[in-house]
């Protein structure tokens, strides 16, 4: 059987031992057990012992089969039930790296087979593209920082969904709410005394404008709200122009709330 190249192991280990989105050190622990691979270095870093690890047993057996069983038990989703939130960076982080192995773990868990990944400049050129047609759109400077390569590595819909969390964020800084989704929208710009207003609410049809805007907030967050609870939306192949289009409607939610009021609580 194939092995990894040392680079391809090493970003393997670093994916699956990243600071912020990756495996936590009792996890690697329990899943390097389970896989019957010898844990070399426990004391080291997380991507540190990983490699060192995945290293050690590869070329022990001159195979990569444990180190793929460790691949496949780590994403196993039903792993994340409680935290569900964790499994599509880890799964986004992973694919980058599995990708120049010709390999990628889709949203069910299960590993498959893709064509090589020979360069990082697609990725590249798809976010200077992106960017570069959304400046001249006008598009809202907090939307344009989600036009990276990184988010584009997959595809578009991991842009789109980093941007849509944006607006949730913006809300609650003004705010100073903890929800989230439809009910973060409906406290702070529903009701007849809203927390924040996108005019002077000082007619029926500013006040129809009101709800309208409710309910776009919670038609977006909807749509790209917990995507891992559903399998469906992470299969979404989402093309440039549907990305663009949806960066415009997040720029001008960004650009209602910039300019929204707080007015007076009764």
């Amino acid at each position: 059987m194939a092995t990894f190249t040392q680079s391809q192991l090493q970003a393997i280990a670093d994916a699956l031992g990243d600071t912020r989105d990756g495996l936590s050190g009792s996890e690697i622990g329990h899943l390097l057990a389970s896989s019957k691979i010898n844990d070399t270095d426990p004391a080291l870093t997380k991507r540190h012992r990983l490699y060192n690890a995945f290293a050690h047993d590869q070329n022990t057996r001159q195979d990569r089969m444990h180190v793929i069983a460790f691949i496949r038990k780590a994403m196993k989703p039903e792993r994340f039930a409680r935290e569900s939130e964790r499994f599509e960076p880890m799964r986004l982080n992973l694919n980058r790296a599995l990708a120049f192995a010709g390999l990628a773990i889709d949203a069910t868990g299960q590993l498959e087979t893709v064509e090589q990944a020979r360069t990082l400049s697609d990725a590249a050129r798809r976010a200077r593209e992106l960017r570069a047609d959304l400046i001249s759109r006008g598009v809202h400077p907090d939307v344009l920082r989600f036009c990276k390569q990184e988010l584009l590595a997959d595809n578009y819909f991991h842009a789109v969904l980093e941007a849509v969390k944006s607006v949730a964020d913006k809300i609650r800084a003004r705010t100073g709410l903890t929800d989230d989704g439809s009910g973060l929208a409906d406290r702070a710009f529903g009701g007849p005394a809203p927390m924040l207003a996108i005019n002077t609410l000082s007619s029926e049809s500013e006040h129809s404008e009101q709800k309208g805007f409710v309910n776009l907030l919670k038609g977006i967050f909807g749509m790209f709200r917990n995507p891992t609870a559903h399998a469906a939306r992470i299969h979404w192949q989402m093309s440039k122009e549907d990305a663009e289009d949806l960066f415009s409607l997040v720029s001008l939610i960004h650009r209602r709330i910039d300019a929204a009021t707080m007015p007076p609580r009764p």
